[in-house]
């Protein structure tokens, strides 16, 4: 049977965030109340976009893109970034020219001295290890680190609305012919043992964006299996997807496509709830 989102189901939703509730802990009143969690996370969003203003709701909870009025362009001072693909759920959308040409040039040419195979965070101890399923090479950027990344990281901050502190630094990848990234999470997985390690440098992940430096011949596009979509590689365009809690329920499954021709550059930044400390 189809549940109806009453005016006054929206209103006790909006009490519930004015009185400083989490949107888990409302999210979880309603799923205990009979509520359908897709229906519930409907009526959470459509609640606080009309009552509070998108610009208002989502920033004291998690980053997010200011689309409520469906642009076609977001203006952030020094570029204006263009809208191809909106998504509600995952909660998704596909930019364009979000770096110019020269910035990923220089991106890659400042990362490619320090490249190394890529590791991936080893969930029982909270550390990090090599795997089968990533077969990159990357490195990181100190927040900060650069003129250069700098003004990366400002830009990303007045995308998504979100503290630069609240971040981790910035990491560059290259995938090479026959290499990927097969499909996972970003955010850790809260029944790990190594969780608790991790989340002490500045909480979970809520949000990606993930940056094209270059365009590979062949392959190499970033897919997303629970909704069917994948996105090809373009320079300088991006790709930013939010999770508002650690649950496959996000539907951001999502990975790296194997590179068919020629070469892909990324470059990577992961959002956490809290400053993080490298």
């Amino acid at each position: 049977m189809a549940q109806c989102v009453t005016p006054e189901l929206q209103a006790w939703i909006v009490q519930q965030a004015r009185a400083g509730c989490t949107p888990e802990s409302v999210l979880q009143a309603m799923l205990k109340a009979g509520w359908q969690e897709s229906v519930a996370l409907d009526a959470m969003e459509h609640a606080l976009q009309t009552y509070l203003g998108a610009a208002e709701a989502p920033a004291a909870a998690r980053p997010y893109l200011d689309l409520s009025a469906s642009p076609r362009a977001i203006d952030l001072g020094d570029r204006v970034v263009t809208v191809h693909v909106s998504l509600r759920r995952p909660r998704l959308a596909v930019l364009g020219g979000l770096l110019s040409d020269d910035e990923c040039e220089a991106l890659i040419q400042a990362a490619e001295p320090r490249l190394k195979r890529s590791r991936t965070v080893q969930i029982s101890t909270g550390g990090e290890e090599l795997s089968a399923d990533r077969t990159s090479d990357g490195m990181f950027f100190r927040r900060g680190e650069s003129p250069l990344v700098q003004r990366i990281e400002a830009r990303i901050s007045r995308l998504v609305h979100w503290p630069v502190e609240n971040a981790e630094g910035l990491q560059v990848l290259r995938y090479r012919p026959g290499t990927e990234y097969k499909p996972h999470y970003d955010y850790f997985d809260p029944c790990a043992p190594g969780t608790a390690r991790i989340l002490e440098r500045g909480g979970q992940r809520v949000a990606t964006v993930l940056i094209y430096l270059n365009e590979p011949l062949r392959g190499g596009g970033t897919t997303f299996p629970d909704v069917g979509l994948e996105v090809m590689p373009q320079r300088g365009h991006a790709v930013f997807f939010a999770y508002d809690r650690p649950e496959p329920s996000t539907q951001t499954l999502h990975g790296g496509a194997r590179v068919l021709a020629g070469e892909k550059w990324v470059a990577t930044k992961w959002l956490r709830e809290r400053e993080f400390t490298a």
